[in-house]
């Protein structure tokens, strides 16, 4: 088998004001025709070779894979060429697609429970920024309104060779796939890529709240977000990684013992780094969050109260004998599955070397968690305080 990978360093962030949701919405035109070939021809050699494909929208880049027989790895590599070189834009095609994402979001967001939390409904309340707070997905108004000049614009900008990583992993001789790279891709017209924006804002400085309503959910959630470290300087940002296995998964968990076996206060807690739950995906900067579904008996404050007991007993108390090294070796082993497949170890070299200019990182990976100290996540529980954090309380039914 082999995976084929490319992802370009455009996300959710880098959409202009007015275009929320466009990153998603290219993601689904790449799929209805290129330079060579018509609408759903992709999937057509893809599965008529036995293989799957897929795209992805994320905050800081879109991805898009084919997994196939190693056989089919030259295909693989034109098909991703072909659309690299150009795609079709057409008005057709636009109006198509502004329909199959604005019913995905009906069926993902506005009419699912929880569709929309935390996700989308945290980072206006985290974050001051356009860039970093305006809902990925998308606007009805704001897609409706792209036009193919938008797209082809769009297109012309990010999807430029140098604005991608290629990854190929699997069953491969790499003399031989560098060779057909060069032959697929090596004539794709070189285009001016765009500086690599910063999207750092300032730290808060004191606790915001807010409140959501949604008339589809049968109990009510919280969810808290604090900034963390840069996730490029992971000595300092693992440790919190680390943290929220420590307070979220498993029964042994701070959190789940607590309000899950003990107080029986909530129905599901969960903790992880980055809106899209994957901490090493995104740039700076990046949320901690913690989300919590209580039954309606239990109060806001008290689902407050409790994390931050937990968390300051953490601070002050640290990890207890053996806690960091069960936290650590679960979560290595679980990383070691994930990169075991030629996708998942291609997909997670792609993101190392986009993010931080280093695929070697998928073996250097579990060693660095080895290297996490419980002083380390002591002291980053220290740094989730009230006064620096987004609470986003969502509430059943429609505001009064």
């Amino acid at each position: 088998m082999v995976a084929v990978a490319v992802y370009y360093d455009v996300g959710m962030r880098s959409e202009p004001e007015g275009r929320t949701g466009f990153a998603h919405l290219f993601e689904h035109l790449m799929f209805q025709g290129s330079a060579s070939l018509g609408k759903t021809e992709h999937f057509t050699y893809v599965q008529g070779n036995g293989g799957t494909l897929n795209g992805s929208t994320h905050v800081d880049y879109t991805n898009y894979y084919e997994v196939m027989p190693s056989s089919a790895t030259e295909l693989a590599l034109f098909l991703e060429a072909d659309r690299m070189r150009s795609v079709a834009v057409t008005q057709e095609n636009l109006d198509n697609q502004i329909a199959v994402v604005q019913n995905e979001i009906r069926v993902n967001v506005l009419n699912r429970p929880y569709g929309g939390f935390p996700w989308l409904m945290v980072p206006p309340v985290l974050f001051d920024e356009f860039a970093n707070s305006h809902n990925g997905y998308g606007d009805f108004v704001d897609l409706e309104s792209s036009t193919v000049e938008d797209a082809r614009e769009f297109f012309a900008r990010y999807y430029a060779p140098g604005n991608a990583v290629l990854t190929v992993a699997g069953d491969i001789d790499p003399a031989e796939v560098l060779g057909w790279v060069e032959q697929h891709f090596g004539d794709i017209p070189a285009r001016a890529v765009p500086d690599r924006p910063s999207f750092v804002e300032p730290m808060p400085t004191a606790e915001r709240r807010a409140t959501a309503y949604d008339a589809l959910v049968p109990t009510p959630a919280v969810a808290m977000a604090w900034r963390t470290p840069d996730p490029a300087d992971l000595p300092t940002y693992l440790p919190f990684v680390v943290l929220a296995e420590v307070l979220t998964d498993g029964d042994a968990s701070r959190l789940q013992e607590r309000m899950l076996l003990e107080d029986r206060s909530a129905t599901s807690i969960g903790g992880y780094l980055g809106l899209l739950g994957d901490p090493l995906d995104a740039r700076d900067p990046t949320p901690f969050l913690l989300e919590v579904h209580h039954p309606d008996s239990t109060s806001l404050d008290a689902v407050v109260s409790t994390v931050d007991e937990e968390l300051a007993r953490l601070a002050q108390d640290g990890l207890l004998p053996a806690e960091l090294d069960r936290t650590v070796a679960r979560m290595t082993a679980r990383y070691l599955r994930e990169v075991d497949s030629v996708l998942g170890r291609a997909t997670t070299m792609s993101v190392f070397e986009q993010q931080r200019g280093r695929a070697e990182l998928v073996n250097e990976l579990p060693d660095l968690l080895r290297q996490v100290t419980a002083e380390q996540v002591q002291a980053a529980a220290a740094t989730l305080t009230p006064d620096t954090r987004a609470l986003l309380e969502l509430r059943p039914g429609t505001p009064a």
